[in-house]
């Protein structure tokens, strides 16, 4: 009774269990409760997806994100908010050391409604800068919804991203097109490759102030692709910190709406599944990377084009290595794929490369995917040690835009020949010069003293007189 009972207790866990790689601890910073109704589906898919979430205003006294030193919740939504600060629990420094303790943050901003200093200031923490008049959005007399933007052209209609780069991953690609309603555009700084662009504005758009009409268009904060609808930052320890230029793409209304462009084309929105797909990687659901076993070996008995199987992969080398050895190298791959890590599948113009340096890389080599298993690929190669002797490290450093970043180091040594490693004189071809000149220098100084001995001069018979 008592192994049933455990039994159906750890399947109860495994239900309510988090997607996430990282925590199921959600915290939403929502400034008035009645517009928490307005993001009911929103709110419905993170739960189905295993967040247990957590609503707190602003400006509540108890609001910590921290506790005992340690993060009190894994991931954080900053809705827009009417005050002109987030409170005393919320100020910059406090939301940079959330990010520097592997927090995850989704900021959603809103034109309606005035953006506080404190994100101001921490977006530019991040190089990030936004329109220096509040209330500024982004419009397009092209590329807007006729149906509820008629006049002022300020619900954009544009499709999802289907090539942020080449040769990166998308994963948050849909069919069909995205409403972004009244969003407040963002300008990355070009110095840190932290920053990547998820939605860019079309060429026609450009920021606006509709409450400063008689203002003149002559000095645009940045117009075209300058302007960022929805930017991610992943800083270097893999936290990921997600700017949403307009809040009301995760209302309800813009979940099942349907749009028209200028054009004539109609259809639904696809902003629900943009939502899931932006949440799921802000909250580390996807483009998650692992590591798994990591090994190097002896390959003296192996070619060095031979492919690495599964039995070989689990040996072992603890002792030192002597320069130039033939040397295996092999690590699993695995990327989290919503709730479970599949083996890692490479794009076709990215190669994951191993460094063997000292002071400076003496090898740089790319690893080949030989094999999978049911959750991992194995990347491996075989490679002739350099004829330098010292302490060495097997450096894997990958970092891509929307992954978490890869940092493996192992440190060995390397030796050189023993005296009796070395091979014999008579086995060198190159030798045979220099063995020839020794042998007959021997020889000749041998009959020299053999001549020398046998050739001394007869000695005078005769007797001195005194």
């Amino acid at each position: 009774m008592k192994a049933v009972l455990s039994l159906l207790l750890f399947a109860l866990l495994g239900v309510v269990q988090a997607l996430s790689s990282t925590g199921s601890r959600l915290l939403v910073v929502l400034e008035e409760a009645a517009e928490k109704s307005k993001y009911s589906k929103f709110w419905g898919d993170l739960e189905a997806r295993g967040f247990e979430l957590s609503f707190e205003s602003p400006k509540s006294t108890t609001l910590s994100l921290f506790k005992h030193g340690d993060l009190a919740y894994d991931h954080l939504i900053l809705l827009p908010t009417k005050s002109k600060g987030l409170g005393p629990n919320l100020t910059p420094n406090i939301l940079v050391d959330y990010v520097n303790k592997n927090g995850n943050i989704l900021l959603a901003l809103s034109a309606e409604q005035s953006i506080p200093s404190a994100v101001s200031s921490l977006l530019l923490e991040l190089d990030i800068a936004l329109p220096p008049e509040r209330n500024a959005l982004v419009v397009d007399h092209f590329n807007y919804d006729v149906k509820s933007a008629a006049e002022k052209h300020d619900v954009l209609v544009l499709p999802a991203p289907k090539v942020l780069k080449p040769g990166v991953k998308n994963y948050f690609a849909v069919d069909g097109l995205l409403a972004v309603p009244r969003a407040v555009g963002q300008v990355l700084g070009n110095a840190s490759p932290l920053l990547a662009p998820i939605l860019k504005a079309p060429a026609t758009a450009y920021t606006y102030n509709p409450k400063e009409e008689s203002e003149s268009l002559e000095h645009l904060f940045a117009v075209g692709s300058q302007l960022s609808l929805v930017t991610t930052f992943q800083g270097r320890n893999s936290a990921r910190f997600t700017v949403l230029g307009s809040a009301e793409m995760l209302e309800d209304q813009w979940f099942d709406a349907k749009v028209k462009t200028p054009a004539g084309a109609e259809a639904a929105t696809a902003n629900e599944l943009f939502a899931e797909k932006l949440t799921a990687w802000t909250f580390q659901e996807l483009g998650v990377l692992k590591v798994g076993r990591l090994q190097h070996f002896l390959n003296e008995d192996l070619g060095t084009g031979r492919n690495l199987t599964i039995p070989e992969f689990t040996q072992t080398y603890d002792g030192l290595y002597r320069i130039k050895n033939k040397v295996h190298f092999a690590l699993e791959l695995s990327e989290y794929d919503m709730d479970h890590f599949v083996p890692y599948s490479l794009p076709a113009t990215d190669a994951v490369q191993l460094e063997f340096s000292m002071l400076s890389p003496f090898h740089r080599l790319t690893l080949q995917s030989d094999s999978q298993t049911a959750n991992a690929t194995i990347f491996s190669t075989s490679f002739v040690l350099p004829d330098q002797h010292g302490i060495f490290n097997f450096i894997v450093n990958y970092k891509r835009p929307f992954l978490t970043n890869v940092y493996e180091k192992r440190t060995v040594t390397v030796r050189h020949f023993a005296h009796d490693e070395w091979p014999r004189s008579y086995v060198i071809s190159g030798a045979y010069p220099w063995i020839t000149g020794i042998s007959v220098t021997v020889t000749g100084w041998l009959v020299f003293v053999a001549v020398w001995l046998y050739s001394a001069p007869a000695q005078d018979k005769t007797k001195k007189s005194q």
